[in-house]
């Protein structure tokens, strides 16, 4: 693959993958985060968010412990307080599509609601490139751009593709794969193995669909990667819910002990540059480790 990167200029309205316009009076300072992606893309153009409704930011590859510094906006993901975000006086506030329309009145004379929905590490770039226009903060973008371009050729180049892997979430009575169609899916699709075609049932970074366990056990991976999404204190691992299935034990990946939990912020809600090398060192790691 290219690790060429063109330049980006700044500019004060951009068109984004999805072909919506995004203006801006002037060059955002005060962004407001309500999705993991617009975390990801500011800190990967030297900037932090005014607040945020995101815990990826507590990630050691993010800001760590330094992450309490950010304001947190109360109501979650889903329901973000429109209130609180007005009070942060932003520039601009990056949402998802089909979950943030609804903060579009609360804005109105506000700021600029822009609503993010990648389906691609590709598209993901797109986005990072548009708001580094819009930030006027082009050398940082093409920066990380080159950073993940030259990350994932180097896998490819090393990778022997000899093993299967596998991403589930959500529960034991309601688990679901990243198919190949999903952003993660479709990047470990370049260094390992994927046979997890994309159903069409949306969901998790729009590429979730449903495997039965016996269809897993027949496509039988070596490695599983599994992100537990749970609400409340201390979730039980989705690793462990599963164990007690009769089914998931006779996975070559669980007979093997090659089950892993990962950051679900990271590896199921970054979906950006940063959180894609994360992705990609932690793929490689517990993929190939003696290689």
């Amino acid at each position: 693959m290219s690790v060429d990167v063109a330049p980006v200029q700044a500019a004060t309205s951009i068109t984004d993958v999805r072909g919506q316009r995004i203006s801006v009076a002037r060059k955002p300072e005060r962004v407001v985060c309500l999705v993991a992606l617009c975390d990801d893309m500011l800190l990967e153009l030297g900037m932090r968010p005014v607040a945020t409704s995101s815990t990826i930011l507590e990630h050691p590859g993010f800001l760590g412990k330094d992450a309490a510094q950010v304001p947190k906006i109360p109501g979650g993901f889903l329901s973000p307080d429109a209130e609180a975000i007005v009070k942060a006086e932003p520039d601009l506030v990056i949402g998802l599509a089909q979950t943030h329309e609804q903060l579009a009145a609360n804005l109105k004379g506000i700021a600029p609601l822009w609503l993010l929905a990648p389906r691609s590490w590709e598209e993901s770039i797109r986005y990072l490139r548009d708001l580094a226009a819009l930030t006027d903060r082009g050398e940082q973008a093409v920066a990380a751009e080159k950073r993940f371009r030259e990350k994932l050729a180097a896998a490819e180049a090393r990778a022997p593709k000899d093993r299967t892997a596998l991403v589930i979430y959500g529960s034991d009575k309601n688990f679901q794969v990243d198919s190949a169609g999903s952003i993660v899916g479709g990047l470990l699709a370049r260094v390992a193995r994927y046979p997890w075609e994309d159903r069409g049932t949306g969901g998790h970074q729009a590429g979730g669909s449903t495997y039965s366990m016996e269809e897993i056990i027949t496509r039988n991976p070596d490695v599983i990667f599994v992100e537990t999404m749970a609400f409340g204190p201390n979730p039980t691992p989705l690793s462990r819910q599963l164990a007690e299935n009769p089914l998931w034990k006779r996975i070559k990946a669980v007979e093997e002990g090659r089950v892993y939990e990962v950051n679900a912020d990271v590896w199921g809600k970054g979906r950006g540059t940063r959180s894609l090398g994360i992705v990609l060192d932690d793929a490689m790691k517990l993929l190939y480790p003696a290689r």
